[in-house]
């Protein structure tokens, strides 16, 4: 039986690409809001005679901030993790991919006069090393 070498980790960019994208349109994003919420702040104050104030803007910020979040980040959050949670409990939509791949090699299998039940009773699951393996008839 031959191992196979350990898995090196990808270097941390590559790895947490999609997070470290995500980070920064979510700061570019809250960052423009800040601004554009603060002009408006300052142009409502300035039409009613009174000046900038930034006990009046940093609650109509943050508030601002949280509704937003609520009604788009958090749906977003929870349809990545339910979908993570539903992949990995084995839902109907994530078994429909392992049973494709079954039947095409299956069909590859018949197509070079291999028996796909011969094959199957071939792997047998090694517990001690959580992998399947092939054994040899002798």
């Amino acid at each position: 039986m031959t191992s196979t070498p350990p898995r090196r980790r990808p270097p941390f960019g590559k790895a947490y690409s999609f997070a470290i994208v995500t980070l920064a349109l979510f700061l570019l994003s809250w960052v423009g809001q800040f601004f554009f919420q603060m002009a408006q702040v300052a142009n409502e104050a300035q039409q009613h005679g009174q000046s900038f104030s930034w006990s009046d803007f940093l609650p109509q910020f943050f508030s601002a901030t949280l509704e937003n979040w609520q009604s788009e980040f958090l749906q977003l959050v929870w349809q990545a993790v339910g979908l993570s949670f539903l992949y990995y409990w084995g839902s109907s939509q994530s078994r429909e991919g392992d049973d494709r791949v079954e039947a095409k090699l299956d069909a590859l299998l018949r197509e070079r006069g291999i028996d796909p039940e011969e094959i199957d009773q071939l792997i047998v699951h090694d517990a001690s090393h959580n992998e399947l393996r092939v054994t040899r008839q002798r």
